[in-house]
This record gives structure tokens, C-alpha cells and sequence, in this order.
């Protein structure tokens, strides 16, 4: 290209000086890549990155795309990551994709969020052939192709070696054995490039093995035994094989490998594993081979990015804060001491990746304390003998899976090597001499003290100083299916505090903060509901109100790894923490902002914490919303043409054959009209019943004989558990439903009875994006994915329908998937109606209500649309007289709540929450939801629109 030549000639005439000629160089490369220049392409210089305590200027920003950061011509650019990091990190949340350093002489690219070490190092020289690693500069970007993607390397050696396991365990080798022996391959490969074995020497066996036709199981074998031995071969092959350990290679059980495995893994051999990333490595290379427990276990492969949203607040920001303000030589030295105290631990620690960036980032830190005693106390330093100490041995794990454990040393054994190999990079380019020691490659650490394999919530704690990792992800619907009763019944007693109903994760969050000591910093990924109701309760609740502060959070994101979830991020310690917190939150299309708080919730939300919202007795007794029913069987359920056609056979069997509505079908289909119908005997004992002759036999041919069988094999099951423990807790489920088996599962009998004199009933989708709500007949039944509102008025239509219940139900409720899912005890339990509204505002809020129905139930007709439809374009943007409707019912609202609409509207309900609580205390008479008792006229609110059944 010759706007690159003619940018290769124009640079090279520079004298390379980075304050007077960075910007004229920066202006001039967006010319060669296709821009009129910077500027026009939106670019900005001198950009300011704001910190703690001072504003540094990045050299060039380019909005998501790039940071370029300038050094002189000459300069090493090893020693400058750091700079660019700290800028790419301070404009978090929205961080450019790409990092460039540059001395005018050499690009070094980086992409942070996937790996620490350069994509990609191109030469000025070579920049016309190697444009395609700057294909992002372009006005319409390309894919960039990059040499050093870790990432990539990383993925194709860990499928060439998890090909060969999958090899041995087919022809019939023990599935542990085959493990350890690869995993023992995998760090010999490792080894060979990193120099700890002689150049080429584990792939020089197996080309013999492979070419010669020599033994696998001796040479490889023989290999491994002199790696695990303190003692130096006298002669042989092995007489330069320095000892290892007497952990990973202890015992050594080799593998005859045939030819096939023995070519799989000389290709893998032959890939330079100088470039494998550890940080992820093991985590892909358990998923390769354990697939079958990956999903139990909570294994997912992280981007860098999300292990920083923890290891920067709670290990390099404190650590780099420490070291800034020391100084004095005797801080200095206290600070060295301490880091080489420091204890991690990492109670979910699968196959190592949270504390493999830990160790490094201590390591990197230890460095900084170093070259900062030398470069301001020279003369002291040289008295003092200074060499790395920062050791593995600091760093502690435990998980479940034996694999991720063998995995997880691995992992930490290769970060030293690395971090060895780095720590001579970086004297090197230092401008200083750094008079430093480096410390012995080998033998390695034996770290089987360190990463324990056991049940972290039935297992002590390695006292710590930070807490990190990403527990596993089961949700409480899952963990029976996944754990069975009786771990359960076992966490649940070890657990008292915790509700039956929270997280699996919340156990971690608890257990961290219990053994937490004063002072110590804890980060970890939750699922999101880790902020809402019986998980917030007994994690982040248990945290704040037990002397611990949440300082940095992301409250929702979705997870980098290939589990389809949202998390949440919280970093806390134990104590106080003076400076300003930090929340993340997501907002319009994805983006995440970043507020600064002095105080963040336990719901970690910006807007008023509700957190605290007290029940309210009076919305509860009597109970006037429930879950609709839970038929349990499909033996109860009839399409609508059956059901009519056996209805004319029995007209009296209408009493108990019921249309059956669903949450989809009344926000999908047209006019909201079910599809089913449902026998319901809810209230009938069995002669009874079985007086409606053609249902009941319907249910007993095809229900019975089901419930008949569940209920024997569970009674055998029980009874064999009894034997085994006569105290274990019994499952009695399918006893149950075996007993009135002409019942549905969860018929809601209290809710029947509580619209038996009613015309029709509020409902909404017990699940859902949006806040739709309306009225339905009585002679439907609800489906369990309905909310039952048991009111019949528009007043109340109103209130519910209103955008104050809406915001009440988003900041109360927990949520799936992205989706709000309304849950009695927490938004309606606390949710207070208006306490003095006037008869003349109780009307208005009705005939709002009723008009809204009304223009919605015309145009969907008009228009043959579904609720969803017609909110589906409410949503978008432009005026329409839904919007106009919906607008004047919450004025309407507002003004007989007696709220101030410039006020939020959730800091107005609290305070009312809270004021009918405390009258509720001391015994004073307070307004319960619905039409108030002293309205003469209930009638006139009692209108007669709602969803029918048209069939």
C-alpha cells in the first residue's frame, strides 16, 4: 500500500522524540490507514485518564477501537505495559479493544481483556506486509490477523493432546491414569521450551519412539521417574535431567503409546508452548476431557478481563496504593515482607486461572517495591540482599474435581517459570541496575498441601488475605436434579443461616465473609441473583450487615465464559473502606456505566435500596395474590376441541373441566385464548369426584396408573434410606399426589376460594419483560406461569397497572435469564396502597384503568395483535395513545398516592412502606390493597371487560 510506504519513509526521518513529534506521528498513521487524519476520524490527543489521586494524558484515544501510547525512539517498551495497562484499565467500563505502544520504531499491540502478553510486535520496517495486525485502524475495520494470539495457540494445544487422552480411554486405559500421564506430557512440553529440560529433549523420545521403534512406556516412562528424583543420573540419556518434584511427577505410571498416539502428540509437542496461555490453558483442557462433570462442577473458561474485575480491586489496587505512599526505605522493606506473607485462596479454584493471574500480579508488585528501593535508596539497597521471594506457596485452592486439582498445580507450577522468565525481561530493559537475584527454576514447588481436592463447604479455609474465584452457578430449581436430597439435606443443616432457597453460589459468598479475618479482601462472581431476594438475603445482606464493605461491583453482566448466564461481580473486604465505591451497571444497548458511590447496597442498584422495605401484615392476611395452578401431569390436561366435545356429552362436567390459561398464551395469542383445557377436582374429595363420571375416568385412566408407580418405587427408595440412617429426611412427593390422585399437583385452593364470588380476576405473566396486566373470567383457570391478583375493581387494576408497582416489582423481585419474575413475599407483601385517597381520585384512577383497556382491547382487535405485540411497539420510539393512556393512569396514580412526581418514586414508596409498618405496630388502622371499605358504591368500580374464553 502506498500510504504505508510513504508513512514508512515520513517516520524515519523523525528524530523519534516523544513530546514533539507523537501527535504529527499519530496523525500521520491514520493517513497511512485511510483517514483525512485523527481528527477527522474522531480520534482524540492527550486524552485525559482520570485516577485516585492524579490525571495522566493517554497519547492518542480513539473512541472503542484503540489507546496509542508514545515513547521515544530507543526506548524498551517491555517496561512501559504497565502505563498503558493502568490507562486501558481507568477507562473501564468502556474500554478500547486494542492497546498500541510504540517508540517509532515498533508497534506492540495488546488486547487486555484476552491476554497479558502482546498480540502481535511489528517492526516499522516490516509494517507494509504486516498491516493486516492494524486492519482495526482502518475507517471500516477488518479482522486483524495477529502471530502471538495466545488465545488461539492455546485452543489447538490443548485439542491436539485431548485427542490422545480420548485415544487412550477408548482402547480401554483407566480414565485417572490416562490423565496424569498426559498431564505429566503436558509439562514436559512446557518444560522444553522454557529450558528446564535440555532443547528438544521430550520430542526427540517421542520421534525415537515413533521412528525407531522404541518403547513409549520406557523412554517416556524413564523420563518421568529421573523428573521426580533428587538424585542426578551417574550416565545415560538422563544424566542432564534435573530433579523436578516428588509432586506431579511422583510415582510415574506410564502409558505404551501406539503409533497413532505417538504421531497425535509429536505434532503437539512440536507447537511451541513458549506461547500456550496457563491462564486458560487448563480450564480448555479440562473441558476437553472431563466433559461430562464440566456443567456440575461450575468450569468455564474466563477472558482475562473478568478475572481483573477482581484482581485489580482487591490485590493490585490496595498493594499499588501501599507502595506509592511509602516513603521511607524501613516501608519499603515492611512492604517486601508483607508481600512475601500475602496468602490467596481460591475455594472454587478448578484448573487454576483466578490464582495464576494472582500470582503473577503479585509478582509484578513485588518488582515495583524492588526497583522502587533501588531506584530511590541505591546506596541502602546494596546492603541489603534483595531477591524475588513471592512463592507459590502462597497461593491455596480447593475444588471437588480431582482433575482441575492435578490441573490448578500445573497451572501455578508454570506461572513461576513464566514469572522467572519474565522478571529477567524486565531488568533487562530497565534503565536502572537492579541488582536482583533470581530465584531457582527448580525443583518446583510441591503444591499438594497448597490445592486441595475437597468439598469447600465442608472443608476449613486456609486463612487468607483475599478470597477469590467464581463458585459454581446452580441455581436452587437445579441443585436437587444435580447434587440429590441428601446433599442437600446436609448443606442445609451445615447452613442454617441460609435460606433452602438461595443460589448454590451464596454458600461461597457466606462462608468467605464468616472466615474472613479484619482487614481481609474478598472477590467473587455470582450468579445475578446473588443481589435479590433468598440469595441476597443470605450472601450480600449477611455481608454488609456484618461489618463488611462492598467497594467495587458490576452488578449484571453476561458471563465471558460458555455458560449462557448472568453474573454479578462483588469485591468487599472486612472493615472499613474509606474511598469511593464503585458500581457498574449495564444501561442502554449493553453499554456498562461506572458510578462512583459512597455506599453500595446490598441489591447493588443505584436507586433507592429497597432492600429494606418491611412486610406489610395487611397484604397479607387475607392473602389476595397467588400462584396460579400447578397441574403436575398432562393426564389432567385436554385440548379445547376434546374438551367440548366431551362437555356436550356432560354438561355438569363444566363445573370442573376449565379452560387452562398460560403465560404465553395470554400475552401471545390473540384475545388471550387457551388452548387447553383442565380437569380440576381441587376442592372435591373423591365420591365427589367421581359423581363427574366422563372427567373422572378420564383421570383415572390416564393419571392413576403413573402416580400408582412413582409412588411405590419412592416408597422402596425411602425405605432403603431408612435402613441405611433412621434419621434421614424422606422424600414424600409422589406419595402425596398417589394419594388424591384425581388431583392436580397444586390446585391453589385458597386462591379458588378467594375469586369464588368474583366475575374476574387481575392477572400478569409470573415471568416477564414488561408489566402487562388484565383481567380475566373466572370460568378460566389460571396456569402456574400466572400471577392471581384476587380483586375485581379498576381502582386496584389501576395501582397494579401503574408504573409505581412496575419499578416496586423490578427492584424487589429476583429475575431469569434477563426477565422479572414476580414473587409474592417480596413485591407484593411489601408493596403499600395509597393510605388517604379521595373518592374523587379513587374514580379517576378507575376510568384511566378502564380506558386504557379499553383503546387496548380495539386497536388489538383492529389489528388481530397479541398483548405482546401491541407492547412490543408501545416500546418503540414515537407517540401512540397507548403511551398517552398509560401516562395519564400514573398521573392519575400519583395523585392519589399524594407523591411528588419530581421525587423518585421508589424513595416516596419506602418511606410509605416504612410509615405503614410502624402505624401497623402500634395498632392503628392503615389502608389494605384494593377498593377501600368506606367506598358505599362498589359496583360502579366493577366493570365488565376481560379475557373470556371464545371456543
Amino acid at each position: 500500500m502506498q500510504t504505508i510506504q510513504k508513512f514508512i519513509q515520513y517516520v524515519s526521518r523523525l528524530d523519534g522524540d516523544e513530546k514533539g513529534e507523537a501527535q504529527v506521528f499519530c496523525d500521520r498513521l491514520f493517513q497511512a490507514f485511510g483517514h483525512e487524519g485523527y481528527k477527522e476520524a474522531g480520534a482524540s490527543l492527550e486524552f485525559r485518564v482520570k485516577g485516585k489521586k492524579s490525571t495522566r494524558f493517554a497519547d492518542l484515544l480513539w473512541g472503542d477501537r484503540v489507546i496509542i501510547e508514545m515513547k521515544k525512539r530507543g526506548s524498551k517498551l517491555d517496561s512501559h505495559r504497565s502505563q498503558v495497562f493502568d490507562y486501558w484499565w481507568k477507562l473501564r467500563p468502556n474500554q478500547p479493544q486494542y492497546c498500541i505502544l510504540c517508540n517509532f520504531d515498533e508497534f506492540w499491540i495488546y488486547d487486555f481483556s484476552k491476554q497479558d502478553e502482546p498480540l502481535d510486535k511489528i517492526k516499522l520496517v516490516n509494517l507494509e506486509k504486516r498491516h493486516s495486525a492494524l486492519n482495526f485502524l482502518f475507517p471500516i475495520p477488518k479482522e486483524p490477523i495477529f502471530e502471538n494470539n495466545l488465545v488461539e495457540v492455546t485452543r489447538d494445544a490443548a485439542d491436539k493432546v485431548a485427542k490422545v487422552f480420548f485415544a487412550l480411554v477408548e482402547r480401554g486405559e483407566d480414565r485417572q491414569r490416562s490423565q496424569r500421564f498426559i498431564l505429566q506430557c503436558v509439562f514436559a512440553m512446557f518444560a522444553e521450551d522454557y529450558e528446564l529440560l535440555p532443547e528438544g529433549f521430550f520430542t526427540n523420545l517421542l520421534n525415537e519412539c515413533l521412528n525407531n521403534g522404541e518403547s513409549s512406556y520406557d523412554l517416556i516412562g524413564g523420563l518421568f521417574q529421573q523428573m521426580a528424583n533428587p538424585k542426578a543420573a551417574r550416565g545415560g540419556r538422563y544424566k542432564d535431567i534435573a530433579y523436578f518434584n516428588g509432586g506431579l511427577f511422583t510415582n510415574p505410571d506410564p502409558i505404551e503409546l501406539n503409533k497413532k498416539e505417538l504421531y497425535d502428540l509429536l505434532q503437539a509437542s512440536k507447537a511451541y508452548w513458549g506461547k500456550v496461555h496457563p491462564a486458560i490453558f487448563g480450564t480448555i483442557f479440562q473441558s476437553s476431557m472431563d466433559e461430562g462433570k464440566r456443567h456440575i462442577f461450575g468450569a468455564h473458561f474466563t477472558d482475562e478481563l473478568d478475572i481483573y474485575k477482581i484482581v485489580h480491586p482487591t490485590i493490585i489496587q490496595p498493594w499499588r496504593t501501599r507502595i506509592n505512599k511509602a516513603d521511607s526505605l524501613t516501608e519499603l522493606l515492611q512492604l517486601r515482607k508483607e508481600i512475601t506473607e500475602y496468602q490467596v485462596l481460591d475455594p472454587a479454584c478448578g484448573s487454576g486461572n483466578f490464582l495464576y493471574i494472582a500470582y503473577r500480579e503479585l509478582k509484578r508488585l513485588e518488582m515495583d517495591i524492588l526497583n522502587k528501593i533501588h531506584l530511590e535508596y541505591p546506596k541502602s539497597a546494596k546492603k541489603v540482599g534483595i531477591m524475588s521471594l513471592v512463592s507459590p506457596k502462597q497461593f491455596h485452592g480447593i475444588d471437588l474435581n480431582p482433575f482441575a486439582v492435578e490441573l490448578a498445580k500445573v497451572t501455578l507450577m508454570l506461572a513461576k517459570e513464566i514469572a522467572i522468565k519474565e522478571t529477567r525481561n524486565w531488568i533487562d530493559t530497565q534503565q536502572t541496575e537492579l541488582a536482583l537475584e533470581l530465584e531457582k527454576a527448580l525443583p518446583l514447588d510441591n503444591l499438594d498441601n497448597n490445592i486441595i481436592c475437597a468439598d469447600a463447604l465442608f472443608t476449613k479455609w486456609h486463612e487468607a488475605d483475599v478470597i477469590i474465584g467464581n463458585p459454581p452457578y446452580q441455581s436452587k430449581n437445579k441443585m436437587q436434579e444435580e447434587f440429590g436430597g441428601e446433599y442437600l439435606n446436609k448443606l442445609w443443616n451445615a447452613y442454617p443461616e441460609i435460606s433452602g432457597h438461595a443460589d448454590f453460589c451464596v454458600y461461597w459468598f457466606y462462608k468467605a465473609h464468616k472466615v474472613m479475618k479484619e482487614g481481609a479482601y474478598a472477590g467473587l462472581v455470582g450468579t445475578n441473583t446473588i443481589r435479590q431476594n433468598y440469595s441476597r438475603e443470605g450472601g450480600l445482606d449477611y455481608i454488609v450487615n456484618n461489618n463488611g464493605t462492598i467497594f467495587n461491583a458490576v452488578s449484571s453482566q453476561s458471563w465471558s465464559g460458555d455458560a449462557a448466564v448472568s453474573v454479578s461481580i462483588v469485591c468487599w473486604n472486612k472493615g472499613e473502606y474509606e474511598d469511593k465505591k464503585l458500581l457498574y451497571i449495564e444501561g442502554e444497548k449493553g453499554k456498562m456505566n461506572g458510578i462512583e458511590l459512597e455506599y453500595i447496597n446490598s441489591s447493588l442498584s443505584v436507586k433507592t435500596d429497597v432492600t429494606k422495605a418491611k412486610v406489610l401484615k395487611v397484604n397479607k392476611n387475607p392473602k389476595s395474590v397467588f400462584q396460579g395452578q400447578t397441574h403436575g401431569h398432562n393426564g389432567f390436561l385436554l385440548s379445547s376441541n376434546k374438551a367440548i366435545e366431551l362437555l356436550s356429552k356432560e354438561k355438569k362436567a363444566s363445573e370442573v373441566m376449565k379452560p387452562f390459561l398460560n403465560g404465553n398464551e395470554f400475552v401471545s395469542n390473540f384475545q388471550s385464548q387457551p388452548k387447553r383445557f383442565v380437569i380440576d377436582f381441587t376442592q372435591k374429595d373423591q365420591f365427589e369426584a367421581a359423581s363427574y363420571k366422563i372427567p373422572y375416568t378420564v383421570v383415572s385412566q390416564r393419571v392413576l396408573p403413573d402416580r400408582k408407580k412413582k409412588a411405590e418405587a419412592q416408597a422402596l427408595k425411602n425405605k432403603t434410606l431408612l435402613e441405611k440412617n433412621p434419621k434421614a429426611k424422606t422424600n414424600k412427593h409422589h406419595i402425596n399426589f398417589y394419594n388424591k390422585w384425581w388431583q392436580i399437583s397444586y390446585g391453589r385452593k385458597d386462591m379458588l376460594q378467594s375469586i369464588t364470588d368474583f366475575k374476574r380476576y387481575i392477572v400478569c405473566s409470573r415471568i416477564s419483560l414488561r408489566p402487562i396486566f388484565d383481567f380475566v373470567s373466572t370460568t378460566i383457570n389460571p396456569n402456574d406461569a400466572l400471577m392471581v391478583f384476587a380483586f375485581e375493581d379498576d381502582f386496584t387494576f389501576g395501582i397494579i397497572q401503574s408504573k409505581l408497582h412496575w419499578e416496586w416489582w423490578k427492584a424487589k423481585c429476583s429475575t431469569l435469564e434477563g426477565r422479572y419474575r414476580y414473587t409474592t413475599n417480596t413485591v407484593w407483601d411489601t408493596f403499600p396502597f395509597p393510605q388517604n385517597p379521595t373518592l374523587s381520585q379513587i374514580k379517576k384512577v378507575a376510568k384511566a384503568a378502564k380506558t386504557l383497556r379499553e383503546k387496548r382491547t380495539a386497536i388489538m382487535q383492529k389489528y388481530q395483535y397479541s398483548l405482546r405485540d401491541l407492547y412490543r411497539i408501545v416500546e418503540q420510539d414515537g407517540s401512540n395513545p397507548i403511551k398517552t393512556l398509560h401516562q395519564q393512569l400514573d398521573n392519575a396514580v400519583m395523585e392519589a398516592y399524594g407523591f411528588d412526581k419530581r421525587k423518585d418514586v421508589l424513595s416516596q414508596l419506602l418511606e410509605l412502606n416504612f410509615n405503614v409498618a410502624d402505624k401497623e405496630l402500634k395498632g392503628e388502622q392503615v389502608q389494605a390493597p384494593g377498593l377501600p371499605d368506606w367506598v358505599e358504591n362498589k359496583a360502579e368500580f366493577v366493570s365488565e371487560d376481560c379475557v373470556k374464553f371464545l371456543g
